[in-house]
């Protein structure tokens, strides 16, 4: 009996030992538990803001994209515009040229008459 003892003794030992090993894994288990929730709820908060900052991000890029769109139409239509201004300028010039070209004829020609006038 005081052999069986003995192994019993020596098995509740073993027992034990075991029994702290196990305890210290589930206590080093519930520590890592905690730092993954915690970078688990981190990351949960971190993707929120991404996600924040991205539909603001597509906001402003529809809103940019708007007022592209809008930019081009008036330039395209100051364009247009320039182009008949410098029609009209051209057709301005033009009568302009001729209306000097009559000037000068008419110049000439009371120039000529003068002349004839002064020789009488």
């Amino acid at each position: 009996a005081a052999r069986k003892l003995a192994i019993t003794e020596v098995d509740l030992e073993r027992a034990e030992a075991r029994l702290e090993a196990a305890e210290a894994k589930v206590i080093d288990l519930e520590e890592q538990l905690t730092v993954v929730g915690a970078n688990i709820k981190t990351l949960q908060v971190q993707n929120d803001q991404a996600s924040q900052r991205e539909d603001s991000y597509e906001e402003t890029i529809r809103d940019l994209t708007n007022r592209l769109k809008d930019a081009e139409n008036r330039a395209t239509e100051a364009e247009r515009t320039v182009s008949k201004l410098q029609k009209e300028v051209d057709r301005l010039e033009d009568e302009l040229l001729t209306e000097k070209e009559k000037y000068k004829a008419i110049s000439d020609e009371l120039d000529a008459t003068f002349a004839e006038l002064a020789g009488y």
